[in-house]
């Protein structure tokens, strides 16, 4: 047990070594957050990143752990409380994987795959934190990371697009459900945001996107995670069952025929 846990808040962030769920992670910590974070694959990048958060004065452990399988998810959540010797207030479901490929050829294990890691591990997660929270009376906040696949159909991403609007309504429903318990549960839905995956799927990422977001640019980690934030704050208290949309207009603007700026 940490002895000397009391003053900064605890939050889990599952899916942190790398990418969005780092910039998350990172932000947390420097808001003054211990975080305890799940990872798949490189155990090396996700020491990397808890050592990171020891910087910024973060007590941070690392666990390889699968979101959605429940042993895992029991596993991890008794590490937290043991290390810890207290519980957290804050979960951000940010674990998630996809697979490029069309409706008639993809593969069976690939949606498998692809639905129990985003969807059924926000389930797991959520339902585990508030299990927690409830039965010793504590409030918190959890944040669903969505996508634009919240909204839109992704041709090439059915596994990903069905999970992530499910994941929009599991938002909705658990915030209903979770409200007379003092927990809120909203969604951040990013668009384009320029993280290592992204990059290597296409080198002219930036440059493709910007053209058709209205603000001009693409999004990076700490856009999104300045709406975790938010969420997390008590600035973010009264608001639950959301999805804020961190996207600079890309997913609000629609696909005209003609331009619509006439000026």
């Amino acid at each position: 047990m940490d002895g000397s846990s009391g003053t900064r808040r605890l939050a889990i962030v599952t899916g942190a070594s790398s990418g969005i769920g780092r910039g998350i992670a990172l932000a947390l910590a420097e808001d003054g957050w211990d975080v305890a974070f799940t990872y798949q694959g490189d155990g090396a990048l996700a020491d990397s990143t808890r050592l990171e958060l020891a910087h910024e004065g973060s007590r941070a452990i690392c666990a390889l752990s699968d979101a959605g399988i429940k042993k895992d998810v029991d596993d991890f959540y008794g590490l937290v409380q043991e290390h810890y010797g207290r519980l957290p207030t804050l979960l951000v479901n940010n674990a998630g994987t996809q697979t490029w490929c069309s409706l008639l050829k993809l593969e069976e294990s690939d949606w498998d795959q692809v639905i129990r890691t985003n969807l059924k591990g926000c389930f797991l997660n959520t339902q585990k934190f508030a299990q927690l929270l409830t039965a010793a009376q504590k409030q918190g906040a959890v944040v669903n990371i969505g996508s634009g696949s919240n909204k839109h159909p992704f041709p090439g991403l059915v596994d990903y697009t069905a999970s992530k609007g499910g994941i929009e309504m599991l938002t909705r429903v658990a915030a209903i459900e979770l409200g007379k318990y003092g927990i809120t549960v909203n969604c951040v839905a990013p668009g384009a945001i320029e993280v290592e995956r992204t990059v290597a799927e296409s080198p002219d990422y930036a440059k493709a996107w910007s053209k058709v977001t209205p603000l001009g640019r693409i999004g990076f980690p700490q856009d999104v995670a300045n709406a975790v934030l938010f969420l997390a704050s008590s600035k973010g208290s009264f608001i639950t069952g959301q999805t804020l949309w961190v996207d600079g207009g890309l997913f609000t603007m629609p696909n005209w025929a003609y331009p619509p700026d006439r000026s």
